[in-house]
């Protein structure tokens, strides 16, 4: 009896506790905006989501769905894209999700951060508060910049447009039926919101040694002391004012570019000055990094310390553990999947060792021996055949009668032109199943070779070839530099360089091609081609080797319509606001 009169009781407590629960919900850890002005860390946290969502903080391999490159993984989004499946519904560019929730993040956080009680002395609250803003300021440049790149295009009016400017925080009882503003509009934006971080942040960070050394916006209030804790070396890799004058560098060139400059009133002059201060201030061509095309490797990596830079990296994430990268794209023989496959297109735009391209007669370029004596970054950043790769330097047949897995399309995980990808990749990793490593690894989301890049082909757009403008270096002395870095032309004087430096559109040219070199498999080549509005149906070619005789072979056709230069609005934002107008061609 004791029994049951114990079983009812404990249901009748839980049935009553039940009904409790139903008609007074349980307290929730959801706190209200308001609560970060007396909450730093809460408050921090809003700009912390801009850093988490930068798109750079990992490598989308977008090169698939140009000439540069294809993918043995039929299910590739970027497969996808270059054979005829590109969408406004189905589009791996999308960055409207990610960049506007990044820039509704930053919006709070600069909504509110005046209000903040940042430290207790208020001083050095204002100094967190300065500071704060302008990385706050220079995320929303970035992914306004962001937007613009996936997002901006021609109209059915045939005007350039860009996308909404949100610069206040939205909330339930928002309109969101915005109109998109104009290229240029945007541009404005992004210009002023760079101003604004260039006003707030220092140059870098990194600890002061003596009370003389605060600057002049700070001095005779803040101690050393003071100023190390907000702007010292603990917070290396987040926003500065150089990295700033970067993302304004990089969003130039593309407004000046081709596809843009009827929409905006950014000059390839303009262009060119934002990418040369930004050299200017790293010691100009003479302080390119001897390492700067093999930054990924053992001895720059492993030997940076905590938030530290090689003289190659503007900006970068944070170093990590892992092999991951090596797991996607090292050949089957070393245990990867050979997921990317550089194109014979890419390997044949690498020169000569003596700076001739292969087509020329002065190349002493070999079909029967196509690999020897080419540019020595074919071989840094792609696995040719008999080429050896990983920690234990196997010898890699990519033939079309290989006895291994890693020869021509012998499996699903084998190459589908000849060829694999070396770059980004740690040689000394391995992935054996019984004695597996990884190593450092970081991704670089601005480098330096991008704005010597940046700033020879608007200089040479802007002054030709050997103009300098207002600086004392020309897109001439940028391209020779890079070259000689990359040992091309090293023995002879590069006679080619010689050769196309008199005329502009040759070095157009030649530099771009310098571009598609340097940047290859970081993210640029797709961009790149629709922003100078070049040929996008270009086929991926590989090679077929076969008892030494090299063959070339078609792989995979590039579909893309005319109307493809610029992307879409995702469908379903255009469905639910009436105000959006779609770029032309898109559903």
């Amino acid at each position: 009896m004791m029994k049951r009169i114990l079983t009812i009781a404990i249901l009748s407590s839980l049935l009553f506790s039940s009904c409790e629960d139903m008609f007074e919900p349980a307290l929730e850890n959801n706190l209200e905006i308001e609560t970060a002005n007396s909450r730093p860390l809460y408050a921090q946290g809003l700009l912390l989501n801009g850093y988490n969502r930068i798109p750079a903080n990992s490598y989308s391999f977008d090169d698939v769905a140009t000439d540069n490159a294809v993918s043995n993984d039929k299910s590739n989004t970027y497969l996808k894209t270059a054979t005829g499946q590109w969408t406004s519904i189905n589009n791996p560019f999308d960055q409207w999700r990610n960049s506007y929730a990044a820039i509704q993040y930053l919006n709070n956080f600069l909504s509110l951060s005046d209000k903040v009680e940042w430290a207790l002395d208020p001083k050095v609250s204002t100094m967190f508060n300065d500071r704060m803003k302008g990385e706050a300021y220079g995320l929303r440049a970035l992914f306004m910049f962001h937007l613009l790149q996936s997002h901006a295009g021609k109209s059915s009016t045939g005007e350039i447009l860009g996308v909404p400017i949100l610069l206040t925080p939205e909330d339930v009882n928002s309109d969101f039926n915005h109109s998109r503003a104009p290229f240029e509009a945007c541009m404005l934006q992004l210009y002023d919101d760079i101003k604004k971080a260039e006003d707030l942040l220092p140059m870098d960070y990194g600890d002061i040694g003596a009370d003389s050394q605060v600057p002049v916006k700070y001095a005779g209030t803040i101690n050393k002391d003071d100023y190390n804790r907000v702007f010292g070396a603990y917070f290396k890799l987040r926003m500065t004012k150089r990295i700033a004058q970067a993302i304004r560098a990089r969003a130039a060139l593309m407004a000046a570019s081709p596809a843009y400059s009827e929409g905006s009133k950014t000059t390839w002059e303009q262009a060119a000055t934002y990418a040369g201060q930004v050299i200017q201030a790293k010691g100009g061509p003479s302080g390119i990094d001897p390492k700067g095309f093999t930054w990924y490797n053992k001895d720059v990596v492993d030997g940076l310390t905590s938030g530290s830079n090689p003289a190659e990296i503007l900006w970068r994430t944070d170093k990590g553990n892992s092999n991951s990268m090596e797991q996607d794209h090292f050949p089957p023989t070393l245990f990867g999947r050979g997921r990317l496959n550089p194109t014979q297109n890419l390997v044949d735009a690498f020169p000569m060792e003596n700076g001739y391209p292969i087509d020329d007669a002065n190349s002493a370029y070999n079909k029967t021996n196509p690999y020897d004596k080419r540019d020595p970054r074919l071989k840094t950043y792609i696995i040719v055949n008999g080429a050896t790769a990983g920690v234990s330097n196997t010898a890699i047949n990519t033939t079309a009668n290989s006895p291994t897995n890693d020869g021509l399309n012998k499996v699903e995980t084998s190459t589908r032109t000849g060829y694999y990808l070396k770059k980004l990749l740690r040689q000394d990793v391995n992935l054996n199943p019984s004695s597996s490593t990884q190593q450092m690894h970081f991704n670089a989301r601005i480098r330096m070779t991008e704005m010597y890049l940046a700033y020879a082909e608007a200089a040479n757009e802007a002054w030709g070839p050997t103009g300098m403008g207002t600086f004392t270096f020309s897109a001439y002395d940028i391209i020779k530099a890079i070259r000689r870095r990359a040992g091309v032309g090293t023995n002879n004087g590069d006679p080619y360089l010689e050769q196309v430096k008199n005329n502009k559109d040759q070095m157009r040219q030649l530099i771009r091609n310098e571009r598609r070199l340097e940047l290859c498999f970081e993210g640029f080549r797709f961009w790149d081609l629709r922003r100078w509005k070049l040929n996008i149906n270009v086929a991926a070619k590989g090679i077929s080797i076969s008892n030494n005789s090299y063959t070339e072979i078609p792989v995979e056709n590039r579909l893309y319509e005319n109307f493809m230069y610029y992307g879409p609005i995702p469908y379903s934002e255009v469905l639910k606001y009436s105000n959006l107008i779609q770029n032309i061609g898109w559903n």
